[in-house]
Protein backbone atom coordinates (compact mmCIF):
# COMPACT_ATOMS: atom_id res chain seq x y z
CA UNK A 1 0.00 0.00 0.00
CA UNK A 2 1.29 3.24 -1.40
CA UNK A 3 1.41 5.61 2.09
CA UNK A 4 3.30 9.19 -0.04
CA UNK A 5 0.89 11.61 0.09
CA UNK A 6 -0.11 12.95 -3.54
CA UNK A 7 2.18 15.83 -4.84
CA UNK A 8 -0.71 18.55 -4.32
CA UNK A 9 -0.86 17.79 -0.56
CA UNK A 10 -0.93 20.38 1.78
CA UNK A 11 -0.27 20.52 5.62
CA UNK A 12 -2.45 23.40 5.41
CA UNK A 13 -5.66 21.48 3.78
CA UNK A 14 -5.83 19.61 7.43
CA UNK A 15 -4.54 21.83 9.82
CA UNK A 16 -6.81 19.52 12.99
CA UNK A 17 -5.15 16.59 11.83
CA UNK A 18 -1.21 18.45 11.99
CA UNK A 19 -2.37 19.32 15.73
CA UNK A 20 -2.73 16.12 16.87
CA UNK A 21 0.23 14.88 15.09
CA UNK A 22 2.48 17.12 16.69
CA UNK A 23 0.96 16.91 19.93
CA UNK A 24 2.21 13.23 20.05
CA UNK A 25 5.34 14.25 18.91
CA UNK A 26 6.00 16.43 21.93
CA UNK A 27 4.13 14.06 24.19
CA UNK A 28 6.36 11.45 23.27
CA UNK A 29 9.34 14.06 23.94
CA UNK A 30 8.13 14.66 27.13
CA UNK A 31 7.36 10.80 28.23
CA UNK A 32 11.14 10.39 26.69
CA UNK A 33 12.49 12.97 28.79
CA UNK A 34 11.09 12.64 32.20
CA UNK A 35 12.28 8.84 32.31
CA UNK A 36 15.73 10.16 31.32
CA UNK A 37 15.03 12.80 34.24
CA UNK A 38 14.62 10.17 36.81
CA UNK A 39 16.98 7.91 35.75
CA UNK A 40 21.08 8.02 36.50
CA UNK A 41 22.45 11.77 35.68
CA UNK A 42 25.44 11.48 33.12
CA UNK A 43 27.64 13.75 32.86
CA UNK A 44 27.37 15.67 29.20
CA UNK A 45 31.09 17.77 29.47
CA UNK A 46 30.69 20.42 31.72
CA UNK A 47 26.73 19.83 32.12
CA UNK A 48 24.38 17.23 33.78
CA UNK A 49 22.38 15.56 31.74
CA UNK A 50 18.98 15.92 34.23
CA UNK A 51 19.80 19.47 33.39
CA UNK A 52 19.90 19.31 29.57
CA UNK A 53 16.83 17.48 29.90
CA UNK A 54 14.86 19.87 32.45
CA UNK A 55 15.82 22.45 29.06
CA UNK A 56 13.86 20.07 26.58
CA UNK A 57 11.34 18.97 29.06
CA UNK A 58 9.96 22.89 29.73
CA UNK A 59 10.33 23.30 25.88
CA UNK A 60 7.57 20.11 25.55
CA UNK A 61 5.38 21.07 27.69
CA UNK A 62 4.66 24.15 25.89
CA UNK A 63 4.94 23.15 22.35
CA UNK A 64 1.58 20.94 23.67
CA UNK A 65 -0.13 23.80 23.89
CA UNK A 66 0.91 25.60 20.47
CA UNK A 67 -0.67 21.96 19.48
CA UNK A 68 -3.59 23.09 21.44
CA UNK A 69 -3.86 26.87 19.53
CA UNK A 70 -3.44 25.15 15.79
CA UNK A 71 -6.28 22.85 16.59
CA UNK A 72 -8.54 25.43 17.99
CA UNK A 73 -8.11 27.45 15.14
CA UNK A 74 -8.91 24.38 13.01
CA UNK A 75 -11.94 23.64 14.68
CA UNK A 76 -13.51 27.20 14.42
CA UNK A 77 -12.85 27.57 10.50
CA UNK A 78 -13.92 24.58 9.90
CA UNK A 79 -17.47 25.36 11.94
CA UNK A 80 -17.29 22.80 14.46
CA UNK A 81 -20.09 22.24 16.96
CA UNK A 82 -18.99 24.84 19.77
CA UNK A 83 -19.04 21.80 22.64
CA UNK A 84 -16.16 20.60 20.73
CA UNK A 85 -14.09 23.47 21.09
CA UNK A 86 -15.27 23.78 24.76
CA UNK A 87 -13.71 20.59 25.71
CA UNK A 88 -10.60 21.17 24.04
CA UNK A 89 -10.47 24.71 26.10
CA UNK A 90 -11.59 23.02 29.42
CA UNK A 91 -8.33 20.41 28.79
CA UNK A 92 -5.76 23.17 28.48
CA UNK A 93 -6.86 24.90 31.16
CA UNK A 94 -6.89 21.29 33.37
CA UNK A 95 -3.42 21.13 31.37
CA UNK A 96 -2.38 24.92 32.63
CA UNK A 97 -3.91 24.54 36.48
CA UNK A 98 -1.42 21.70 36.79
CA UNK A 99 1.36 23.18 35.43
CA UNK A 100 0.48 26.75 36.07
CA UNK A 101 3.68 28.25 35.62
CA UNK A 102 4.96 26.64 32.34
CA UNK A 103 4.46 30.12 30.15
CA UNK A 104 6.73 31.54 32.18
CA UNK A 105 9.66 29.31 32.36
CA UNK A 106 9.28 28.28 29.20
CA UNK A 107 9.58 32.27 28.29
CA UNK A 108 12.33 32.50 30.34
CA UNK A 109 14.66 30.07 28.73
CA UNK A 110 13.97 30.95 24.85
CA UNK A 111 13.89 34.81 25.16
CA UNK A 112 16.99 35.13 27.94
CA UNK A 113 18.19 37.62 25.99
CA UNK A 114 16.09 39.85 27.34
CA UNK A 115 15.28 37.97 30.70
CA UNK A 116 19.10 37.87 31.89
CA UNK A 117 18.79 42.16 31.62
CA UNK A 118 15.68 42.12 33.32
CA UNK A 119 13.92 43.37 29.81
CA UNK A 120 11.25 40.95 29.64
CA UNK A 121 8.94 42.28 27.47
CA UNK A 122 5.62 41.09 28.52
CA UNK A 123 4.43 38.74 31.56
CA UNK A 124 6.37 39.16 34.78
CA UNK A 125 9.43 40.97 34.47
CA UNK A 126 7.29 43.91 32.48
CA UNK A 127 5.03 43.77 35.30
CA UNK A 128 8.27 43.73 38.02
CA UNK A 129 10.04 46.57 36.02
CA UNK A 130 7.67 49.08 37.44
CA UNK A 131 8.66 49.02 40.91
CA UNK A 132 12.58 47.63 40.48
CA UNK A 133 15.09 48.11 38.81
CA UNK A 134 15.79 46.12 35.68
CA UNK A 135 19.09 44.40 37.21
CA UNK A 136 16.86 43.65 40.74
CA UNK A 137 14.66 42.21 37.83
CA UNK A 138 16.91 39.87 36.20
CA UNK A 139 18.47 38.36 39.48
CA UNK A 140 14.64 37.59 40.87
CA UNK A 141 13.57 35.68 37.56
CA UNK A 142 16.92 33.71 37.09
CA UNK A 143 18.60 30.24 38.47
CA UNK A 144 17.18 27.82 36.06
CA UNK A 145 17.37 23.98 37.25
CA UNK A 146 16.27 20.88 38.43
CA UNK A 147 15.86 19.42 41.90
CA UNK A 148 15.68 15.97 41.56
CA UNK A 149 14.81 15.87 45.62
CA UNK A 150 11.47 17.62 44.55
CA UNK A 151 11.70 16.65 41.60
CA UNK A 152 10.69 20.36 40.17
CA UNK A 153 11.94 22.19 38.05
CA UNK A 154 12.21 26.41 38.81
CA UNK A 155 13.12 29.16 36.87
CA UNK A 156 13.49 32.35 39.38
CA UNK A 157 9.76 32.09 41.57
CA UNK A 158 8.30 29.92 39.07
CA UNK A 159 7.98 26.18 39.93
CA UNK A 160 6.90 23.14 37.72
CA UNK A 161 6.10 19.40 39.24
CA UNK A 162 8.10 16.89 36.84
CA UNK A 163 6.15 14.06 38.05
CA UNK A 164 2.75 15.79 36.64
CA UNK A 165 4.02 16.24 33.26
CA UNK A 166 3.15 13.33 31.75
CA UNK A 167 -0.41 12.32 32.85
CA UNK A 168 -0.96 16.08 32.17
CA UNK A 169 0.41 15.71 28.54
CA UNK A 170 -0.95 12.67 27.99
CA UNK A 171 -4.82 13.90 29.26
CA UNK A 172 -4.40 17.17 26.85
CA UNK A 173 -3.16 14.92 23.83
CA UNK A 174 -5.91 12.77 24.50
CA UNK A 175 -8.21 16.26 24.31
CA UNK A 176 -6.67 17.06 21.04
CA UNK A 177 -7.53 13.27 19.86
CA UNK A 178 -11.08 14.02 20.65
CA UNK A 179 -11.53 17.27 18.64
CA UNK A 180 -9.82 15.30 15.85
CA UNK A 181 -11.97 12.36 16.29
CA UNK A 182 -15.03 14.53 15.95
CA UNK A 183 -14.03 16.14 12.94
CA UNK A 184 -13.26 12.90 11.44
CA UNK A 185 -16.72 11.47 12.31
CA UNK A 186 -18.12 15.09 10.58
CA UNK A 187 -16.67 14.73 7.74
CA UNK A 188 -17.18 11.23 7.37
CA UNK A 189 -20.85 11.28 7.79
CA UNK A 190 -21.17 14.06 5.14
CA UNK A 191 -19.25 11.85 2.70
CA UNK A 192 -21.64 8.92 3.72
CA UNK A 193 -24.24 11.02 2.44
CA UNK A 194 -22.95 12.10 -0.35
CA UNK A 195 -22.47 8.61 -1.41
CA UNK A 196 -25.74 7.69 -0.59
CA UNK A 197 -27.21 10.20 -2.44
CA UNK A 198 -25.11 9.91 -5.76
CA UNK A 199 -26.15 6.40 -5.82
CA UNK A 200 -30.05 7.04 -4.93
CA UNK A 201 -29.91 9.96 -7.87
CA UNK A 202 -28.91 6.92 -9.86
CA UNK A 203 -31.37 4.84 -9.02
CA UNK A 204 -29.44 1.83 -7.07
CA UNK A 205 -30.80 0.51 -4.38
CA UNK A 206 -28.82 0.74 -1.12
CA UNK A 207 -31.19 0.42 1.98
CA UNK A 208 -28.86 -1.00 5.00
CA UNK A 209 -29.28 -4.67 5.08
CA UNK A 210 -31.70 -5.13 2.68
CA UNK A 211 -30.43 -3.91 -0.84
CA UNK A 212 -27.24 -5.37 -2.80
CA UNK A 213 -24.95 -2.00 -2.26
CA UNK A 214 -23.19 -1.35 0.85
CA UNK A 215 -22.39 2.10 2.22
CA UNK A 216 -20.56 1.18 5.62
CA UNK A 217 -18.17 3.79 7.43
CA UNK A 218 -15.01 1.85 9.54
CA UNK A 219 -13.59 1.66 12.40
CA UNK A 220 -11.29 4.69 10.71
CA UNK A 221 -14.06 6.72 10.18
CA UNK A 222 -13.30 5.88 5.87
CA UNK A 223 -16.40 5.09 3.49
CA UNK A 224 -16.21 1.95 1.91
CA UNK A 225 -18.74 0.82 -0.69
CA UNK A 226 -19.14 -3.00 -1.70
CA UNK A 227 -21.77 -5.47 -3.23
CA UNK A 228 -23.85 -7.88 -1.42
CA UNK A 229 -23.05 -10.59 -4.00
CA UNK A 230 -25.67 -13.04 -2.34
CA UNK A 231 -27.73 -10.49 -3.14
CA UNK A 232 -27.07 -10.56 -7.19
CA UNK A 233 -27.49 -12.47 -9.56
CA UNK A 234 -24.07 -13.86 -11.29
CA UNK A 235 -25.08 -11.97 -14.84
CA UNK A 236 -26.38 -8.91 -13.09
CA UNK A 237 -22.80 -8.25 -11.35
CA UNK A 238 -20.66 -6.77 -13.67
CA UNK A 239 -23.77 -4.30 -14.92
CA UNK A 240 -24.44 -3.30 -11.31
CA UNK A 241 -20.94 -2.80 -10.44
CA UNK A 242 -20.26 -0.23 -13.50
CA UNK A 243 -23.08 1.54 -12.86
CA UNK A 244 -22.10 2.33 -9.52
CA UNK A 245 -18.32 3.56 -10.73
CA UNK A 246 -20.19 5.37 -12.69
CA UNK A 247 -22.89 7.01 -10.37
CA UNK A 248 -19.61 7.89 -8.11
CA UNK A 249 -17.70 9.54 -10.96
CA UNK A 250 -20.44 11.92 -11.64
CA UNK A 251 -20.74 12.79 -7.84
CA UNK A 252 -17.17 14.06 -8.07
CA UNK A 253 -16.03 10.87 -5.77
CA UNK A 254 -13.43 7.78 -6.63
CA UNK A 255 -13.00 4.37 -5.49
CA UNK A 256 -9.82 2.97 -4.27
CA UNK A 257 -8.51 -0.66 -3.52
CA UNK A 258 -6.85 -0.41 -0.37
CA UNK A 259 -5.27 -3.44 -1.51
CA UNK A 260 -4.03 -1.94 -4.81
CA UNK A 261 -4.60 1.66 -4.78
CA UNK A 262 -3.31 2.34 -8.10
CA UNK A 263 -5.67 -0.30 -9.63
CA UNK A 264 -8.52 1.09 -11.83
CA UNK A 265 -10.55 -1.89 -12.49
CA UNK A 266 -12.73 -0.58 -9.64
CA UNK A 267 -16.21 -2.19 -11.04
CA UNK A 268 -14.11 -5.73 -11.66
CA UNK A 269 -12.53 -5.40 -7.51
CA UNK A 270 -16.20 -4.85 -6.91
CA UNK A 271 -17.34 -7.69 -8.28
CA UNK A 272 -14.63 -10.05 -7.23
CA UNK A 273 -16.20 -8.79 -4.12
CA UNK A 274 -13.89 -6.37 -2.07
CA UNK A 275 -14.80 -2.97 -0.09
CA UNK A 276 -13.47 -0.15 -1.69
CA UNK A 277 -12.44 2.84 -0.49
CA UNK A 278 -14.87 6.11 -1.45
CA UNK A 279 -12.58 9.26 -1.19
CA UNK A 280 -13.65 12.98 -3.06
CA UNK A 281 -11.75 13.70 -6.04
CA UNK A 282 -9.11 16.35 -5.75
CA UNK A 283 -9.55 19.56 -7.14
Amino acid sequence: MNSNPPDDWSPADNPYAIALSEANWWRATVTLTVERMHSDDIQVGWFSSRQIDARTLVVALRQLLAAVKLERMALKDLGMDPAVVTALDDAEQRFLDTLPNIKHVRDGLTHFEDWARGMGKFGPQADARKNAEARDVARDFWSFGYDPATDTVTLGPFTISVSAAVPAANALCAAIYAATRAVDQRNAAELRDQVVQALVDATIPCTPSQDPVRVTQGHDTRIWLSLDLSRIPDEEREQLAHHVATAMGRAGLRLTSSTFPHAHDTAERLVAGEALRVERNSL
